[in-house]
């Protein structure tokens, strides 16, 4: 076993934290030891911490690749606020000078149009894609076709709970009063459900009015979360097609605001997702490889 310097940039979309590594000149770190070198890394108080590892990857299909790994070590399909982060690390360091870009990722392709301003990007609007609401595409073990507002039994309690994919699952739930929401109890309960074979990303949403929500997130591989934007991206997309909200949603976050634009295509509901990202700090850490 040898030590390996390895560079990387702390980043934040909300709150949400990653650490980002740059692979487009070849592997840093060896796909055998990703899982578990990405688990390391995310350790708070023993090494850099956060909820995440980006890789920026060559695609051999799209402008560029995006993969994420949780802090668990499991790699996820996609992430909304990590997207936003791995776009404006590829713009500002010179990887893709284009403030339109194509991403491949494991949820499908995405476009990344980036606001820039200075010569920095300063925010960006992400098209997240079709969401399927289809039980056997998110997926969720269910009888009907679709897991629309239905009840789930928890540890015994009944929760009525909305199942969409956005690239990866979410459990979305509307609720009165988000204080009352026991979230580190109920929040991995449901995402290790047996009803969710995939695991899934869990989501107490209040409505304030029909163009504005606040969101608590438990998600998959991470735990609490400050912001998630699939997951911000799931619920407005859950509220609209239960008639609960508009097309425009303005999502609270602990971590701050996300704009979301639902529209309409090929029978099917998908949206765009808008919000900063933010460098945090670069760095350099010895990996025992």
């Amino acid at each position: 076993m040898t030590l390996k310097e390895v560079n990387f940039s702390k980043m934040h979309g909300l709150g949400n934290d990653y650490i980002v590594i740059d692979e487009t000149g070849g592997e840093v770190i060896p796909e055998e030891r990703k899982n578990e070198v990405s688990a390391e890394l995310c350790r708070r108080g023993f090494s850099i911490g956060a909820d995440g590892v980006i890789f920026v990857c060559h695609s051999t299909s799209e402008d560029i690749r995006f993969r994420i790994f949780n802090s668990d070590g499991s790699e996820a399909e996609m992430c909304g606020n990590g997207i936003r982060c791995f776009a404006k690390y590829v713009y500002d360091r010179g990887i893709l000078k284009k403030d339109k870009i194509n991403v491949e990722t494991l949820g499908g392709m995405k476009i990344v149009d980036m606001n820039i301003k200075n010569g920095e990007v300063a925010s960006s609007k992400v098209d997240m894609g079709l969401a399927t609401f289809k039980a056997a595409k998110v997926p969720i073990i269910s009888e009907n076709e679709e897991f629309l507002d239905e009840e789930l039994i928890v540890e015994g309690n009944p929760y009525r709970l909305t199942a969409v994919s956005i690239g990866n699952p979410h459990a979305v739930i509307f609720v009165d009063d988000l204080d009352k929401v026991p979230l580190n109890k109920i929040g991995p309960a449901i995402e290790n459900h047996e009803a969710f074979p995939q695991k899934t990303n869990v989501h107490f949403v209040k409505i304030i009015s029909k163009g504005e929500i606040d969101i608590i997130t438990w998600e998959r591989g991470a735990g609490y979360t400050y912001a998630c934007g699939t997951g911000a991206t799931s619920c407005v997309l859950a509220g609209f097609k239960l008639g609960k909200l508009n097309n425009n949603v303005l999502v609270h976050l602990p971590g701050g605001d996300l704009q979301i634009k639902v529209y309409e295509k090929d029978w099917a509901i998908g949206a765009f997702m808008e919000g900063d990202a933010v460098l945090v700090f670069d760095g350099v850490i010895e990996i025992a490889l």
